[in-house]
């Protein structure tokens, strides 16, 4: 016996009491639920439970092994060779030398779900010595040292238990613990001298009297005669002694006329029989709350809601209480089942676990339910599946308010809980099971349905309440409309976190939940918002705001309803009868559709008139750009803005005519601004016959009277008194380029705000079809470069053509270099670069350099009769190019090299026809043309046609070049084969 909770004497320290303490205060926070099992008495408090129900295990215990119940923690290293105490000689069993190497992986808390507590063996740890131990190990410790701690024993009463059960066991050899009244027999082993004080004494002799009351007499196994001789001195003398205590000890008078009584109670049966167990302590209720107080000590005195480590060695020893308590394993699931739940609700509902435990161990009762018919057991399950679903139906009728997201993974087990319960309950206090009960299908469609509904019914009252107080308090306002919408939208997410976060739990139960909930509120909603469907004569802004909220929900409850109908026999059909359509979008988009060609109307009369006032010289418009360009831009921005702000639920439907319409009118102001502008052809002259022919000819026509050739080439280009001039040219193209720009960050804008729109979905923005100006963009491009060759050639062509035509090469090639002409055109690239958008800046200088080599080339095979060439005039020719190029190269910081090579390719290529001799120019001119024409150029060539198009292979091109050479054997071939004057 002394082997049987042996432990390392040295943990016997004033720890305990601390221990003890903490457990305490800890046990205080709980808010546990009211039992399913009866109360007792009230003079049993929970600590006499306690005490009676750790007697009871350890008594238990003793008798079931002769061997220690020991343990070694998991983190705990082994004694190398600890030498046997005479108390606990022998080695542990096979079976528990299996459970010594298993205790951090617990077989139950795995089967379970339980998660591993954090404070493993910590109970062990706290008891293997003090904090000035070292941390040494100790000598294994034993389960029964574990119950001690768990269930707040201190080691004087433990000491004094296992005192006692030595002497009541060498008084009783070979009987079974079944067959003694363990409180009797206590009695009957001490005195007041074997307590610290007399007051601990009264206390523990009360406890005992009072149990064997509770077992004997108010909770027998057996129902009572209220004739019963024993029961009647039995009660006598336990009041007796409640009043003054009696003599205890072996062999006291007071004790033996006790003992007679008591067992003349525990060992009665209802056919006079004598029972071989004593029944003290397993009548129902009783054995019920002392197992319950058993099953509690599972649980960690450090965490409330974690079940110890040690648990199935535990469990296994506290099963042996069964032969007293007359258990079995159907009441222990029972039993178990509401330990964990209620622990679960004790400790604040934050360890869903437990929830899955008792959901787990709830699974085992429906199973034991369908084998017994025992009406005592059916009693218990009833009171016990009473109080959890009881416990649960509060959470579920209303479980909008109960979960959100800090909670919602505990509800699926709740629901679980309350449909488990629902179906093996026998009566329910709603009286909804007292008829006969129906299948569990039916059981827990009905239950989830009543949820449901129930639930949503709430949440739409407080949002009623919230719209009835809010509109009570607009009542002054001229329209208190609005509130509806608000209703419509609380309504609307209130729909939407049904689908997203109740459905998908509650369709295990009912596969339809949405649809439910989505009818409820349809329903719900429909009732409201029937008075003003029927009370609207105009569409003000409140109307569309109301309309708009009432469209939108109506398509969110009917998609939510298709959707989680889809499966059904009907498809969803029956709940969708009860959505009748509000027939609001088809208005509303009429009337926005209105709205729209008004402001684009209106844009457009605009555009007319600002642009027959505008003014295009730079010196008037801050920044080179003009005040009507700002202004068209900001119209459009304020009329995306108010389309935004329209209360309306089509945004992404209707978004495509606004932004057509808006494209329209800048289009619209692009093709006027550039009208009238001219292009590249404007300038380039008409290709001049062969040179030879006439003296008159000048570019192709006559000269332009107008023109004064003495005239300052900037002050022409610059100053000019016609709004096309190049500056003016720049202050349009800058305009374009601002569009472009700002058209980019207009429909980047059209994004956010459609993505801020409720009514945008995804599949809103996988193309850009509706949300881009689909046809200005390519307006501008195309202005921009019509505008910019124009400016370019009217530089060349026009502006500077004193300088070009009337100047280059007239005479001696040698005496009329290119330099004025650079001159000149340096300071229109100068105040060119000041005035244009720096990022079009490139694009119209290099197509003035390209109109420049063009201008170039029309010198040199287009230039007139005063134009000749000899054979060493072509480095002039080739040094000016290269000074022509090199004004646009700016020693690096003007175009690329590469863009430069791109302009100059024709150039490059033509320039070496000038340095070759008349014989090889006259021998590649006959092959080219025999090459183009063919045989019938054989007898005689054939004058080419002038393409403008120069190539150094090509026919045109070599005879011009032949044209401009001042070579008698050039002229005679010329002569010869065109009759062309020999004299230039």
């Amino acid at each position: 016996m002394s082997s049987l909770f042996s432990r390392d004497r040295t943990l016997s320290y004033s720890r305990r009491d601390s221990t003890t303490t903490t457990t305490s205060s800890s046990t205080a926070a709980l808010s546990p639920l009211q039992s399913p099992f009866p109360d007792l008495t009230p003079s049993l408090s929970t600590s006499d439970l306690r005490e009676t129900a750790y007697e009871i295990f350890v008594a238990a215990c003793r008798t079931s092994t002769g061997k220690a119940l020991t343990y070694i923690p998991s983190d705990l290293s082994p004694s190398p060779s600890p030498s046997p105490s005479p108390s606990n000689s022998s080695s542990p069993s096979p079976s528990m030398q299996r459970s010594l190497t298993s205790t951090a992986a617990s077989k139950m808390k795995k089967a379970l779900g339980l998660r591993s507590s954090s404070s493993s063996s910590g109970l062990i740890k706290r008891a293997e010595g003090s904090p000035g131990s070292g941390g040494k190990p100790k000598k294994p410790v034993t389960i029964g040292e574990l119950m001690r701690v768990q269930m707040k024993v201190n080691e004087n009463v433990d000491s004094r238990i296992r005192r006692a059960l030595l002497r009541i066991a060498a008084g009783q050899v070979g009987r079974r613990i079944e067959s003694t009244v363990l409180p009797l027999e206590l009695l009957q082993q001490f005195k007041a001298a074997d307590f610290t004080d007399q007051r601990e004494y009264d206390a523990w002799q009360k406890r005992n009297l009072k149990m064997l009351e509770a077992g004997l007499l108010l909770h027998p196994h057996t129902p009572l005669d209220e004739s019963n001789t024993a029961a009647q001195r039995l009660r006598q003398i336990i009041q007796a002694a409640l009043d003054r205590p009696i003599e205890t000890g072996r062999n006291n008078e007071s004790m033996q006329v006790l003992r007679t009584a008591v067992m003349g109670l525990a060992n009665r049966s209802s056919d006079g029989s004598l029972f071989e167990s004593c029944h003290w302590a397993d009548g129902l209720p009783l054995n019920l709350r002392l197992y319950e107080t058993l099953l509690e000590a599972c649980f960690d005195v450090n965490e409330e809601a974690s079940i110890i480590e040690e648990v199935d060695e535990l469990m296994d020893l506290i099963k042996k209480t069964w032969g007293i308590l007359a258990l079995n394993q159907m009441l222990h699931n029972i039993c178990f089942s509401w330990v964990l739940f209620n622990r679960y609700v004790a400790t604040g509902q934050f360890e869903n676990d437990l929830l899955d435990a008792a959901d787990s161990q709830l699974a085992e009762v429906a199973k034991d339910a369908k084998t017994t018919k025992d009406p005592a057991y059916a009693k218990i399950l009833n009171s016990t599946l009473t109080a959890m679903l009881g416990w649960a139906e509060k959470r579920l009728l209303a479980y909008h308010d109960t979960f959100d997201a800090g909670n919602i993974e505990s509800m699926p087990t709740i629901v679980s809980i309350g449909v488990s319960a629902a179906k093996n309950l026998v009566e329910d206090i709603s009286n909804e099971y007292r008829r006969r009960r129906k299948s569990e299908v039916d059981v827990a469609h009905s239950r989830i349905d009543t949820y449901i509904r129930s639930s949503l019914r709430t949440a739409f009252a407080q949002l009623m309440e919230k719209a009835d107080s809010s509109r009570r308090a607009s009542r002054s306002q001229p329209n208190p409309l609005p509130v509806l919408a608000i209703l419509a939208k609380d309504v609307g997410e209130l729909a939407s976190k049904e689908r997203e976060i109740f459905s998908p739990i509650l369709k295990r139960w009912h596969p339809f939940a949405a649809g439910v909930a989505v009818a409820t509120l349809h329903i719900c909603y429909g009732n409201e918002l029937k008075q003003f469907v029927s009370s609207i004569t105009e569409l003000t802004p409140d109307a569309v705001q109301v309309l708009r909220a009432a469209d939108k929900l109506e398509k969110d409850l009917v998609q939510i309803a298709v959707e989680d109908s889809v499966d059904s026999d009907d498809g969803g059909k029956a709940i969708i009868r009860e959505m009748p359509p509000f027939e609001a979008e088809g208005a509303i988009a009429n009337m926005v559709k209105d709205w729209i060609k008004t402001r684009i109307d209106r844009l457009k009369e605009w555009v007319d008139r600002s642009l027959q006032q505008e003014v295009w010289n730079p010196q008037a418009n801050e920044g080179g750009f003009p005040p009507s360009a700002v202004e068209v831009l900001r119209i459009i921005d304020e009329t995306l803005d108010a389309f935004f702000q329209l209360p309306i639920p089509m945004h992404p439907a209707l978004l495509p005519d606004l932004m057509s319409g808006l494209d329209r009118c800048l289009q619209y102001y692009v093709s006027k601004a550039k009208s009238g502008c001219g292009s590249r052809n404007t300038y380039v002259p008409i290709m001049p016959a062969l040179t030879r022919c006439t003296t008159a000819t000048r570019w192709g026509k006559k000269k332009d009277k107008t023109l004064n050739t003495k005239r300052n080439a900037q002050v022409a280009t610059m100053n000019g008194d016609t709004s096309f001039g190049v500056l003016q040219l720049c202050v349009r193209i800058n305009t374009f380029q601002r569009f472009r720009t700002e058209l980019e960050v207009l429909e980047k804008r059209i994004i956010t705000l459609l993505r801020n729109s409720e009514s945008a979905h995804v599949e809103d923005f996988s193309n850009g079809l509706g949300k881009k100006f689909e046809i200005t963009p390519a307006a501008c491009v195309e202005g921009i470069q019509q505008l910019s060759e124009a400016a370019g050639y009217r530089i060349i062509f026009h502006d500077l053509s004193p300088v070009l035509w009337d100047g280059l090469y007239i005479g001696e090639p040698s005496s009329s270099r290119i330099e004025p002409f650079l001159q000149e055109l340096e300071k229109n690239l100068t105040i060119i670069s000041n005035t244009v958008n720096e990022r079009v800046r490139t694009r119209i200088i290099a197509d003035i350099m390209g109109a420049s080599f063009d201008g170039f080339l029309l010198v040199l095979l287009a230039g007139g009769p005063s134009r000749t060439f000899t054979q060493q005039d072509s480095q002039i020719v080739e040094d000016d190019f290269k000074s022509l190029k090199d004004l646009f190269w700016a020693n690096g910081n003007g175009l690329p090299m590469d863009v430069i090579n791109k302009y100059s390719t024709t150039v490059r290529d033509v320039l070496p026809l000038f340095r070759a001799d008349v014989d090889s120019l006259i021998e590649r001119f006959r092959r080219s043309t025999l090459e183009t024409y063919g045989s019938s150029a054989k007898s005689r060539l054939p004058l080419p046609p002038t393409s403008g198009q120069w190539n150094p292979t090509e026919p045109n091109t070599l005879l011009r070049v032949l044209c401009y050479r001042n070579d008698e054997a050039a002229s005679k071939f010329l002569k010869k084969t065109y009759n062309f004057p020999k004299k230039l």
